[in-house]
């Protein structure tokens, strides 16, 4: 392949990419033979502003000496310009005999970087729902519980059946077991078994 064929080949990889990707890729094609390596071609150049011409780098500054990085080629790298504009890079490097033009692919992904960050600024939250409501409902339960257990008068463990029956009564018409895992928070304030629960649940009826 000489240099003209190379060069038009470049310049339809360039369209090609240019048209797949949309408006916020730009693609170019330097010439590594001349002094400052100018862009000899251009697609969506308006991403970095530059033109054909051109001896700006991505970055937005002069392009500096990179003698000892012409052959080497860069694939997927980020880029931050002095504007904030965040871009994925990639540089191919393709020689010949008489030529030697540098291939560059920019990609812009700044929007959805920004989005990226309202998005997870907007998908955050406190805690599950369900735990939210387990945790509510326990409270309430331990707060009705010693309520009825201050009615009551008597610590548990002086506490008879007779008082634990009236306990149960008192738990049901505040609508206590209704709550999620009512029986089995009660059983253990009163260390009895959850069929004992029930049994005098079932008595009260």
């Amino acid at each position: 392949m000489d240099k003209r064929e190379a060069l038009e080949f470049l310049k339809r990889l360039a369209d090609g990419i240019a048209t797949m990707f949309g408006p916020n890729c730009e693609t170019l094609i330097h010439d590594m033979c001349v002094p400052g390596h100018p862009i000899v071609y251009i697609s969506n150049g308006h991403v970095t502003s530059r033109k054909i011409g051109s001896t700006e780098d991505v970055y937005g500054g002069l392009t500096e000496d990179i003698s000892n990085i012409l052959d080497k080629d860069f694939i997927n790298h980020l880029v931050i310009r002095k504007n904030g504009q965040r871009i994925k890079s990639s540089t191919f490097h393709m020689k010949g005999q008489d030529y030697h033009y540098a291939f560059g692919i920019n990609f812009d992904f700044t929007y959805m970087y920004e989005f990226q960050k309202k998005q997870t600024k907007l998908m955050n939250v406190s805690t599950d729902l369900h735990d939210a409501i387990n945790k509510d409902d326990d409270n309430r339960l331990s707060i009705i519980f010693k309520k009825c257990m201050d009615e009551i008068g008597k610590t548990i463990d002086k506490m008879n059946r007779s008082d634990r029956l009236r306990l149960i009564s008192m738990l049901k018409e505040q609508n206590a077991f209704s709550f999620r895992k009512a029986v089995q928070y009660v059983s253990k304030q009163l260390n009895l078994s959850r069929n004992t629960i029930y049994s005098y649940i079932k008595e009260l009826e």
